[in-house]
């Protein structure tokens, strides 16, 4: 028997929805809220009433009977530490989304607006692979510095997602292979998948890594210390030029690979660059983590926005194809993989995790 599921995953700035029947999609929607209302609430937390209300008058709008759902999954947020897998809105798990345990994003409201939705019709709640999935293995927290260990901080929910689509499409178990996942977005995060767990990954936000359309990555340290210090610039500003402002934009102005492209084709030689120091960089991501697979590599997976991308697709595949044969699931599809989520454990494949 078919199970309904509503998706809720909240951006800074939206809200997206979709509601699907088995993982088939019914309909989709993005809510946009303006600059004025986001910013009318003191928390992120506070705009949980807000956001709930317009999904609701959506579904009304659609004529979409809210009883009619098996369960309801939302974008998880930044948690503690945790597993890969479906989460059960537990009452620790609801907590620790409210106070933003790692940090206040939109994305917390997801589980909290998942739970109270679910909660009114009886059904289950469920959040999926946040960006705080950790299956690091121990020595890869070492960073040289004792209080600065490295931290697992990625896009765990797509990346989780095209490694099990690949391992269905090839009829084998994901935790059987050996993956190296590539996600380029507005971030970028190259984990290497050891039979069903991501054992390293470079700190997709806080700066790790290649240089992505909005950050920096991993930048001359003594050099950074330097610009911390010298008075130019505040705690703020420094941290803006590593985080939104830096990447592509701090090059080009622009964090669209289209837009980097397009100069490209009209001779611009720093964009060419740019762009071909972003394959470069990547790529030595990818070798990084083919060494912490032992060379054991059954497939490379390129997947986010810019894999759509076919000169940086190829570009990778031309340095690291010798390590394994690539496979391009281009963008990302989060809706899908969190009712996914949701569905192994409904349909009896995998048991919720408790937080």
């Amino acid at each position: 028997m078919s199970k309904k599921s509503l998706i809720i995953n909240p951006g800074s700035t939206s809200t997206k929805i979709g509601v699907f029947e088995d993982e088939n999609l019914m309909f989709e929607e993005t809510l946009r809220h303006s600059t004025e209302e986001i910013a009318s609430y003191a928390s992120i937390v506070d705009q949980k009433d807000f956001r709930k209300e317009i999904i609701l008058n959506l579904l009304k709008e659609k004529n979409f009977d809210i009883n009619s759902l098996d369960f309801v999954v939302g974008r998880g947020g930044m948690l503690k530490p945790i597993p890969s897998g479906t989460y059960e809105v537990s009452p620790e798990l609801l907590h620790d989304l409210e106070i933003g345990k790692q940090g206040q994003h939109a994305s917390n409201l997801g589980g909290i607006l998942a739970k109270e939705i679910a909660d009114s019709i009886g059904v289950p709640s469920y959040i999926v692979d946040p960006t705080v999935v950790d299956e690091m293995i121990d020595i890869a927290r070492y960073s040289g510095v004792p209080e600065l260990p490295r931290v697992s901080v990625f896009h765990a929910l797509n990346q989780k997602a095209v490694a099990r689509r690949y391992a269905k499409e090839i009829g084998r178990p994901y935790e059987d292979l050996n993956l190296i996942v590539i996600h380029m977005g507005g971030g970028v995060s190259v984990g290497p998948h050891k039979k069903g767990k991501v054992i390293d990954i470079f700190d997709a936000l806080h700066g790790d890594g290649a240089f992505s359309p909005e950050r920096a990555g991993a930048v001359p340290v003594g050099a950074l210390v330097d610009m911390c210090f010298d008075g130019q610039f505040t705690k703020a500003e420094v941290y803006k030029k590593l985080v939104g402002n830096g990447g592509f934009n701090a090059y080009l102005n622009t964090n669209d690979m289209r837009e980097v492209e397009k100069m490209v084709d009209e001779g611009n030689e720093e964009a060419r660059k740019v762009r071909d120091a972003f394959i470069l960089q990547v790529a030595k991501d990818v070798g990084a983590m083919a060494t912490v697979l032992e060379g054991k590599v059954d497939r490379i997976i390129a997947t986010g926005g810019i894999a759509y991308d076919k000169v940086v697709i190829a570009g990778l595949k031309e340095r690291c194809e010798w390590i394994a044969p690539f496979t391009v699931y281009p963008g990302e599809d989060e809706l899908l993989a969190l009712a996914q989520g949701g569905l192994r454990v409904i349909n009896g494949e995998e048991e919720a995790k408790q937080y």
